[in-house]
């Protein structure tokens, strides 16, 4: 280390902490070179020199705990996978602080949470939709957020990091499988939506034919689908584009509203009640942040998908899979 900057070396030898929270506390007095405080992070280390950073102790996040069941698909020292349930907030925003992912964290990792960046907080790596339901993970530690937000910017195109969904659309697709590459920003007229937009950030869906179902006047097909971008409500927008909206999205398919009235009262009466879009986070795959083992994970279908699913299948039109 010796000839590198102070932060640059407390980063190497602390893995726990992220640098940009070295930095910080090296800001604040926190760094001692030989003794004597070190405060500028550009400062350069010597053969023979002793480092001492000192930690404060975590400071209470502003979101507070709250007694929410959880679905615990695993957890350790320093990670958490929830299959998330429907209607779910993930982080407290204006018009959601409380009943979130977050709150929820909070009293179930209460003593066994070291924080991100000094907060004793869960590191949030990656987000669904509120009405979408699945498995998410979410780091407990600097390390483990570091090496998760790593694999989630790289969306598997290098490493293990995999992500699959499963969705009911309206239609059927021509295709058995195909892939959507258009790029989304926000809508300019529906600050709520996002939207195709040439100036917009790369969007990549690959997208495979599960099931078809239908009779006369209506169409549906399960899809399965894979990221290759993690973009704000990405499937929705990018399978309604192609002209296949999710079943019940209530941004991206409003103009499918009367399909329903074409569908077998029992199925009609599902269809209207989901009240929102049929898309669930059904596999999570990624490589643990510390022991390097690749690590796989599945969520069923909820109540709601399972009796959707369960109500088309006498309409099954027999899809062979490639």
């Amino acid at each position: 280390m010796a000839g590198s900057r102070l932060d640059a070396a407390l980063a190497k030898a602390l893995p726990a902490f992220s640098r940009s929270r070295i930095k910080d506390l090296i800001l604040l007095g926190t760094a001692a070179i030989n003794g004597q405080t070190a405060a500028e992070p550009r400062t350069k280390v010597k053969l023979g020199d002793v480092l001492l950073l000192t930690a404060p102790p975590p400071e209470d996040p502003d979101p507070g705990p709250e007694d929410i069941p959880l679905d615990v698909l695993y957890e350790d020292d320093e990670l958490i996978v929830i299959n998330k349930p429907v209607g779910m907030v993930v982080h407290p925003a204006p018009g959601s602080p409380h009943g979130t992912l977050v709150n929820a964290l909070l009293f179930h990792c209460a003593g066994g949470l070291p924080g991100i960046n000094g907060v004793k907080r869960p590191g949030i790596v990656h987000r669904l939709d509120k009405d979408t339901s699945g498995v998410m993970v979410a780091a407990k530690t600097d390390r483990a957020m570091a090496h998760l937000a790593a694999q989630f910017a790289d969306h598997g195109r290098t490493g293990p990091l995999h992500r699959a969904y499963l969705a009911f659309a309206w239609g059927h697709t021509q295709q058995g499988r195909g892939t959507v590459d258009a790029p989304l920003g926000r809508d300019q007229n529906n600050r709520l939506k996002q939207s195709i937009r040439k100036d917009g950030r790369e969007a990549i869906t690959h997208y495979a034919v599960e099931a078809r179902y239908g009779a006369e006047g209506w169409d549906i097909t399960k899809l399965r689908c894979e990221l290759e971008t993690g973009r704000t409500h990405q499937i929705r927008v990018h399978m309604a584009h192609i002209g296949h909206p999710l079943v019940s999205d209530p941004l991206y398919a409003s103009g499918y509203a009367t399909k329903s009235r074409r569908l077998p009262d029992a199925l009609k009466a599902i269809v209207d009640g989901l009240g929102r879009q049929a898309l669930h986070a059904a596999e999570l795959g990624f490589e643990h942040p510390v022991t390097g083992e690749e690590m796989a994970f599945e969520a069923q279908l909820p109540p709601d998908l399972e009796r959707l699913s369960g109500a088309l299948e006498p309409y099954d039109k027999a899809f062979h899979k490639a």
